[in-house]
């Protein structure tokens, strides 16, 4: 069953250049119209902040405040079946963050993660297939992180064992102090890999589908997961864990010769292979701009199921002028597959009226300029 909810109200406050705002958001969503730089992408980082507590942009907190202020502040209210409100903050000085749901600050900021059940579409999303590994990890951390309980936890975990270890190599300590840290590294690395290969799996088929919708005829891509030790068959987490533990002894040498750990999770990648007549292709080497764009959607696509499916919440949709990057025919194709998903309210951006085509009868037009929107 798929909870009813939307966001109906949000606050901002020192949120780069939107100012003080309190905005109450239609039920069917909007379209933002503005001229570029005049904060339209402000807009929709600010509302996507209350699900991650972090720029989809990748800024640190304190370049999000505006100038000349100490502290800003973004609220949302969301609405309907399993309503809540949703507040984050910032200040600069002693640099803390605050976030509460329902006015209850959570005892892990990882508790919160999720609680606003959106998908952002950007233009920038491109680098998910044209990047490299790291830019394909992070995206797959952020979507288990706010979609697998636990797994957050787990990442944590293993990033902080991680860093130990190899600022144990670094000082070129004893073996034994260095081996120390195998443990954990093992524990919480099985935990990470066995939940990102579980993901992998179970969408590469909806991936592929997705990607052949948007591609058009003749055209198909594959998503596979590449880890970064060999898991020869291995399923369970405690096989997984096996394997690891294997893969550092053999490792030993060459970790400590390069005083970096070598092996594990942090070596993983989600490899997008383009395939057709000519074979099968690395989309980052040799996809076009167009191909790595369709894949790029195709995954925040699968990203959005996995929201209605694990969270069994419609998602909210935020939309970033991403049409403008798509040829017309594969445009075309991308808004009547986003017609016929199963989604919530959308918000979208556009440098101008004409260019609202999603849900374009149905969205009211809002405008914004330096920063102030008005409906």
């Amino acid at each position: 069953m798929r909870l009813s909810q939307r966001l109906i109200e949000v606050g901002i406050r020192g949120f780069r250049n939107l100012g003080s705002q309190d905005l109450e958001i239609p039920p069917e969503g909007l379209a933002l119209i503005g001229d570029n730089a005049q904060g339209k992408s402000n807009f929709l980082e600010a509302i996507y902040y209350l699900e991650t507590f972090r720029s989809f942009r990748g800024a640190p907190d304190d370049q999000i405040v505006a100038l000349g202020e100490e502290v800003f502040r973004v609220v949302g209210s969301v609405a309907g079946e399993g309503g809540r409100k949703i507040a984050a903050a910032y200040q600069r000085r002693g640099k803390r963050k605050k976030v509460t749901v329902d006015g209850v600050e959570p005892e892990r900021l990882g508790d919160a993660l999720g609680s606003l059940a959106a998908v952002l579409f950007s233009p920038a999303d491109v680098a998910l297939v044209s990047g490299g590994p790291a830019e394909r990890r992070r995206f797959l951390d952020i979507l288990l992180s706010l979609n697998v309980p636990g797994y957050v936890g787990a990442l944590q975990r293993f990033r902080h064992v991680l860093s130990q270890r190899n600022s144990a190599l670094k000082n070129e300590n004893r073996p034994e102090l260095v081996q120390a840290w195998d443990e954990g590294l093992v524990r919480w690395g099985a935990r990470v890999v066995v939940e990102r290969r579980a993901w992998t799996e179970e969408r590469r088929g909806a991936f592929r589908s997705l990607y052949e919708t948007v591609a058009g005829a003749g055209q198909s891509a594959a998503l596979r997961y590449v880890p970064g030790l060999a898991l020869e068959g291995s399923a369970s987490e405690a096989e997984v864990a096996a394997r690891y533990q294997d893969a550092l002894a053999s490792s030993w040498e060459r970790d400590a010769r390069m005083r970096s750990t070598m092996v594990g999770p942090h070596r993983d990648d989600l490899e997008v292979t383009l395939e057709g007549s000519g074979g099968t292709l690395d989309a980052r080497d040799f996809g076009s701009g167009g191909q790595q764009r369709t894949a790029a959607l195709a995954l925040r696509l699968v990203e959005a199921r996995t929201i209605r499916d694990r969270r069994g919440r419609a998602p909210l949709v935020l939309v970033d002028d991403v049409f403008a990057e798509l040829d017309e025919g594969r445009s075309e194709r991308t808004l009547a597959l986003l017609e016929r998903e199963e989604t919530g309210q959308v918000i979208l951006t556009a440098p101008k009226e004409s260019d609202v085509r999603f849900r374009k009868d149905a969205l009211p037009r809002w405008r914004i300029a330096a920063g102030k929107i008005s409906a």
